[in-house]
């Protein structure tokens, strides 16, 4: 059942103890260079360094004592693994981490911190899922999906709704999608509390499944992306793909120049560390300057968690 405003209201209350309330920023520089006025909600403060923390901690504080008594398991290039690992930790629980081995070792090194156990598998969907069953049969944990699941996605919903008690009725708000967790979050808040704001998502051209599935009304799995934004490698979900198509207005897709454009921009003006899939939604706006001329736009930087071994721009 598609979650409610009262739903991500109790989310908000369960993850409370357990993240940060994310500031929200400005940069005249950036407004003035793109000729409209974004207000940044930085979710790279976040703990763990990304708004998954937010969905992870409310699915591990729904779970019961006999719930977690074996752990929760997933599977993840980086963010979700490493906030299920910290949430994990606080609740008294083992977690269970699947990553493809291609993954960015500064988030493999932070699971690791946050003692989740990792399991390496092929940089592809079908070995994630393989490797995950395999986990969760031999430990008996339970799974935790990094995007498909109502108790992430109403969770992912509470960034947008912070944002909106501050600043009330944008002409838009504008975030990455992957998988959907935070575009469907995003898209129920909105609609719930600011009707008339506009809800549009940013995707690599390098891996434009959501794109394609949002405009061909199919679902499109994602199949070999190539893009330096490694969180939006995923395919939407059978929960959040219906809930984009009817809250979602619009899908842009971006250039790999433009993303890495964008991150530089706000690493420069901002003087903050924002990861390429952050990124994605500031390229949006640059590629279409007039499109977001003189609007006020609510921008979700999803995450800010870089090697910095291994900058794009290197």
């Amino acid at each position: 059942m598609t979650p409610t405003l009262d739903d991500i209201h109790h989310a908000a209350d369960r993850i409370r103890p357990y993240v940060h309330h994310t500031p929200v920023l400005k940069s005249e520089s950036i407004d003035k260079l793109l000729k409209a006025r974004i207000y940044f909600k930085c979710e790279n403060f976040q703990k763990a360094g990304a708004f998954k923390s937010r969905g992870a901690c409310n699915a591990v504080f729904s779970l019961t004592d006999e719930e977690v008594k074996n752990g929760v398991c997933t599977h993840s290039s980086g963010n979700h693994a490493q906030a299920l690992s910290r949430a994990a930790r606080l609740r008294g629980c083992k977690a269970f981490i699947v990553m493809p081995d291609n993954s960015s070792k500064v988030k493999i090194d932070a699971v690791n911190n946050y003692g989740g156990r990792i399991f390496f598998c092929k940089p592809n969907l079908k070995s994630r899922e393989e490797t995950l069953s395999e986990v969760q049969k031999k430990m008996g944990a339970v799974e935790i999906h990094p995007y498909n699941d109502y108790r992430i996605i109403t969770a992912q919903g509470t960034a947008a709704m912070e944002f909106l008690e501050e600043i009330p009725e944008p002409d838009i708000m504008l975030v990455p999608v992957g998988g959907g967790g935070l575009l469907s979050g995003t898209a129920l808040a909105t609609r719930y509390l600011s009707p008339k704001t506009k809800v549009i998502a940013a995707e690599p051209a390098g891996a434009d499944d959501a794109y394609r599935s949002f405009y061909e009304k199919r679902f499109i799995p994602s199949t070999d992306p190539d893009t330096i934004a490694d969180g939006l490698l995923t395919s939407l979900g059978s929960l959040t793909y219906p809930i984009i198509l009817q809250y979602v207005d619009q899908i842009i897709r971006v250039s790999e120049g433009s993303i890495m454009n964008a991150m530089m921009l706000v690493w420069e003006r901002m003087k903050i560390i924002i990861e390429p899939s952050s990124a994605v939604p500031l390229a949006a706006i640059m590629e279409n300057t007039a499109k977001f001329s003189g609007k006020r736009i609510g921008l979700i930087i999803s995450g800010g968690n870089v090697d910095l071994r291994k900058l794009p721009w290197n």
